[in-house]
């Protein structure tokens, strides 16, 4: 194993469309529907797989509930207890019973679950009919954030469309997203008084990517951010609050009031807005293929539980995300990234790659990957980059900054690998929890050391006091002053940290975004090895390349999705 490799599970963060059904179903159950005795299992979809129940009815009533099988994070299992447990007090009712904070996911997962398995038990096994062929205007591969944004559009314009997900839960690697959504010269900003330019956005993000990126691809990203922000906010979205992160010359990543994680909230957003719309999502339904007619994309081939079937379908559009769960891949595109863990959802397998070979579609930079620097070593989970942005600084074993914190992903993973264990500490104070949202979920899950000084901080690390208090001070002389020796900017340094409790927690580089892959143009159009349109055949999202060069910078994914989303379906229904 390559020595720089930190070990990490990877954690499929997914949003279970299926939980509000089952609240619903459970609470509102009729009291007297008889149940059956005996033990019955069933299951729901959870953070990284299946999330198996078992409940057993003696006498006519619940006599017990628990978890038999699952694949998520230690912090989860006291969700699960605790579910279960109200849940039998409450004789099969869910009535009163929350998620647990930190845990929600887990939380819906166990509910839904229960909900199957009560089902069961009242004889309610549903049916499944055998599937079979049909069509529609526009199959969409993927319910992630560009999938969503383009089931949206397309059908609020009245076109018959599908969604095809190969999970069982919506959001894919989006509703991972925590920093937010880049965008320039927009409403929001002009209301809070922030100055921005098209212009400076652009510079940043041509910047960020090294100049690899497509600057037609990125103009137009840029040119559409705005509008994009305000059809978003148009369909029930929160993005009012506008902070800075890495690589932005400006503060334009838009999200939640209070800086709260931007994925969790726009994928609810999105599947409702979708479905109000008239699309239908089709979980654990996987794409085996895309059919191709005369050179044209004309459909696409499924497998799904209720068997194989065909969608013939007048476009499609390639959502499918990139292939950053897909250890294989990656290292054959680069082999420096063996043994390394993944941020990615493990759905972000790249099958899309292989379906568009036969209209002879051309992938670009496939060997672009990047590491997100702060991710937790051991369970994968992403600290998000507006933890820097509001203030939080970086220290290694001695105690010591090493790098300005506010440089781009890339840089700061190759200064983190190059410290002692090949990880660091990011450490900030209560100013900084304060100000973002996002935090608290670290703080449910009990991913962070939490000391009431800074000596108590640094004991609890096993890092040198005396040289973390030296860098504390110097910091806050920095913040003061505006002059950091490091580099880090007046306007990036918005904390002194200088207010306990004192907060810290290990961070490391894992695999995060692949950067290449099918080449597009600004109409989100796939284009073969002439530069030429595949008919009928789009694609947005993590599975195109271009837009992001060598180095991808921090909330221009979610931007980059609807943008191009947004723009596929309209392309499509053209």
């Amino acid at each position: 194993m390559n020595k720089h490799v930190i070990k990490m599970k990877v954690i499929t963060v997914a949003f279970v469309v299926a939980s509000a059904i089952a609240l619903a179903f459970i609470a509102c159950r009729n009291k007297t529907a008889p149940l059956a005795d005996g033990t019955y299992t069933a299951s729901s979809e959870g953070r990284n797989g299946p999330v198996v129940v078992e409940l057993t009815v003696a006498g006519g009533k619940v006599a017990s509930a628990k978890v038999i099988q699952e694949e998520e994070t230690d912090f989860a299992k006291p969700a699960e207890s605790l579910i279960c447990e109200k849940f039998v007090k409450n004789g099969g009712s869910v009535s009163g019973i929350d998620a647990v904070s930190g845990s929600t996911i887990t939380s819906n997962a166990v509910l839904a679950a229960l909900k199957n398995a009560l089902a069961l038990a009242m004889g309610k096994e549903e049916k499944v009919a055998k599937a079979k062929d049909e069509s529609c205007d526009i199959v969409i591969i993927g319910a992630g954030g560009a999938g969503l944004t383009a089931a949206t559009e397309a059908a609020s314009k009245g076109k018959k469309v599908i969604v095809l997900e190969k999970m069982g839960v919506c959001g894919g690697n989006t509703i991972s997203a925590t920093g937010g959504l880049n965008a320039s010269e927009t409403s929001i900003q002009k209301k809070l008084g922030i100055e921005d330019s098209n212009e400076s956005y652009f510079n940043d993000t041509m910047k960020g990517g090294h100049n690899k990126n497509n600057p037609e691809l990125v103009r137009n990203m840029v040119e559409k951010s705005a509008a994009t922000v305000d059809w978003l906010i148009s369909i029930g979205a929160d993005l009012t609050d506008v902070g800075k992160m890495a690589g932005s010359s400006n503060k334009r990543t838009h999200r939640p009031q209070g800086g709260a994680a931007v994925g969790a909230h726009l994928i609810p957003v999105l599947v409702k807005a979708a479905e109000n719309a008239g699309a239908e999502i089709r979980l654990n339904s996987k794409v085996t293929d895309i059919i191709e007619d005369n050179g044209r994309a004309a459909g696409v081939t499924v497998s799904a539980k209720n068997g194989d079937y065909k969608i013939m379908a007048k476009a499609v559009i390639i959502a499918s995300g990139g292939f950053g769960a897909n250890a294989e891949m990656v290292v054959s595109y680069k082999p420096e990234l063996k043994g390394f863990g993944t941020t990615n959802h493990r759905g972000a397998t790249g099958d899309a790659f292989a379906m568009v070979k036969k209209f002879n579609a051309a992938l670009t930079q496939m060997d672009e990957i990047q590491t997100h620097p702060t991710v937790v070593p051991g369970n994968g989970t992403m600290i998000t980059e507006a933890v820097r942005g509001n203030g939080a600084i970086i220290v290694n074993r001695d105690g010591k900054r090493f790098c300005t914190e506010m440089a781009t992903r890339d840089v700061m993973s190759k200064a983190i690998l190059e410290q002692k264990g090949q990880t660091a500490f990011i450490v900030f104070d209560e100013d900084v929890r304060k100000s973002l949202k996002a935090i608290e979920g670290y703080v449910s899950k009990g991913l962070l050391t939490i000391g009431e000084t800074k000596k108590e901080l640094a004991e609890k690390l096993n890092i040198p006091y005396d040289a973390f208090e030296i860098t504390m001070k110097e910091y806050a002389h920095s913040v003061s002053s505006g002059a950091d020796p490091l580099g880090r900017k007046q306007n990036e340094m918005p904390r002194p940290l200088t207010n306990g409790p004192f907060y810290a927690c290990e961070i490391g580089p894992a695999i995060h975004h692949t950067m290449g892959g099918i080449v597009i143009n600004t109409k989100a159009e796939v284009l073969d090895v002439n530069g030429n349109p595949v008919p009928g055949l789009y694609a947005a999202g993590e599975v195109t390349g271009g837009i992001h060069g060598g180095n991808r910078l921090g909330g221009n994914a979610v931007a980059d999705i609807c943008i191009y989303g947004k723009i596929a379906a309209d392309s499509a229904c053209e």
